[in-house]
Parts: C-alpha cells; sequence; structure tokens
C-alpha cells in the first residue's frame, strides 16, 4: 500500500474522516445516487511545508475562470464520476486534494491519486474563493439531493422569495434556531451551467443553503459537518410538512409570534 498524505497528519486525517463521515449519511438518506452529490473542502489550515512541496500527480488543468483569493489554497474535492457511498469508504481513492496555481485560474492534483475533480469544481471554488474575500471562516460546500425539498421545488408556490423559508422554520423549532438564515431558492438552470453557478453564488450572499429548483441542495459551511447539519434540519421540516399533508391537512406551523420569540431568546439574525 503506498503512502498517503494522511500518514502521519492526524488533524488532516480527521478533516478527511468527517468528510468521509458526511459522504456516508448523504447517501444512507437516499441523498446521493449513483454519483449524485459533490463535496469540495478548503483543508489549507492543515498543509504544512511537506505538502507545499510535493509535486504534482497531475497536468495543469484550468478552473475555467480566475479566482484571485484562492492563490496557493488547497482543497479535498470529490471526484467526478465517483459515488458518495464509496466516498465514505475509501476518500482517498474517490477524491483527490488539490493545490491552486498562482495565476489563480488552474490547479494540480497532488494527492494521493490522479483522481479528477468532480466537473462542478468551478462554481464551488468561486463560492470559496468569495468565502475568502468576505473572511466567513467557511470551508465547506456540499451539494446532494434531499428528496422532500426538492419535491416542494416542484410546486412553483414554494419557490417565491422566503416562501419555503417560513414554512420549513415553522414546523419546528430546531429549524430556525440552526438554520437561522433561512433557505434561498435558485430557479432551474442547466446542471454544471454558469448561470446555475453564478446565481447560485449570488443568492448564497444571503443564505448558507440553497434550494436548485428541480435538482438539489447547495450549501456552505464552516465545516463539512456544518454544511451537513443545515440540509439535514430543513430536510427534517420538509418532511414533517409532507407527512402532515400525506394525513389530509395542512400543518399550522409556529406563529409569526412564536418564531420571533425564537428569535430573540436565541439571538438570531432574522
Amino acid at each position: 500500500m503506498g503512502k498517503s498524505i494522511l500518514d502521519g497528519r492526524q488533524a488532516l486525517r480527521k478533516e478527511i474522516d468527517k468528510i468521509a463521515e458526511v459522504a456516508g449519511y448523504l447517501w444512507q438518506n437516499g441523498w446521493a445516487e449513483r454519483n449524485g452529490g459533490n463535496i469540495t473542502v478548503n483543508i489549507t489550515e492543515f498543509v504544512d511545508d511537506a505538502i507545499k512541496a510535493l509535486p504534482a500527480i497531475s497536468e495543469v488543468k484550468p478552473i475555467g475562470e480566475t479566482l484571485p483569493h484562492l492563490q496557493g489554497q488547497y482543497f479535498f474535492c470529490k471526484g467526478t464520476g465517483k459515488r458518495m457511498r464509496d466516498l465514505a469508504r475509501w476518500p482517498m481513492d474517490n477524491g483527490s486534494v488539490i493545490r491552486i496555481l498562482d495565476d489563480c485560474a488552474s490547479y494540480v492534483i497532488i494527492a494521493d491519486h490522479a483522481v479528477q475533480p468532480t466537473s462542478e469544481l468551478p462554481s464551488h471554488l468561486a463560492v470559496h474563493d468569495r468565502q475568502i474575500e468576505l473572511g466567513s471562516g467557511y470551508k465547506a460546500t456540499v451539494h446532494t439531493h434531499p428528496i422532500e425539498l426538492v419535491a416542494m421545488s416542484h410546486n412553483n408556490h414554494f419557490l417565491g422569495k422566503d416562501v419555503l423559508t417560513k414554512i420549513l422554520w415553522s414546523m419546528i423549532p430546531e429549524t430556525k434556531a440552526f438554520c437561522p438564515l433561512g433557505l434561498g431558492v435558485v430557479p432551474y438552470q442547466l446542471p454544471g451551467s454558469v448561470k446555475l453557478a453564478h446565481d447560485t453564488l449570488s443568492e448564497l450572499e444571503d443564505y448558507d443553503v440553497v434550494l436548485w429548483e428541480k435538482h438539489g441542495v447547495f450549501a456552505k459551511g464552516t465545516d463539512v459537518m456544518d454544511a451537513f447539519d443545515q440540509i439535514d434540519v430543513l430536510s427534517k421540516s420538509a418532511k414533517i410538512y409532507l407527512d402532515c399533508k400525506a394525513m389530509g391537512y395542512e400543518p399550522t406551523g409556529m406563529s409569526d409570534e412564536q418564531m420571533a420569540e425564537m428569535s430573540r431568546a436565541f439571538n438570531l439574525p432574522r
């Protein structure tokens, strides 16, 4: 067995283990069919001089745009065509570590194997570039296909600004507490398109989780678990809503007064 970039680096290994754990949750929830979904995490804080000295194991690859705040940054990326259920078991065989080059417009793979990152990498990296520019401390991006949230996106009634946010917040107090910015919505765009990437980046200025109509969600977080947790609580609320509808009634939800009380008690931003 060849040497891994994780060998002797417990902090980095712990971070990759966290990514693998979340990948398993995405699969177990039924949110990651076949090779669906992506995870990209900024691991620069775990990079030492020996990693910086590692040679490229791929040719130089273009990002597709120049992202000026990513110079010298390092990311773990799920591989293109790879399955979340496999990433959960063998993260370094189904993802790779990349180094952004000094031109901020290209990258190389440095470990463990030359696993080509997801085709969605440019949109993930654009979000990371913006987080560094803002100094937000957000290090992880997750895209996945939560069943109930996608189902709700097939009804135009739910796609107006903050319509879903209010419904989902009102289903259970924890949703407002743990996803305090709510859920943004991006109208349907071709998967992998520049328009989808730009609309997502714009919506993430105001939200941490964005619903892609008829497709899935895209979330940013301080780490991969934070991003997953926000999707998880929103998904729980969507399940509660749909269970109520399946029983034949419209759920009453928490009142505006009850949600305002939550915001005051927990010092929430909205």
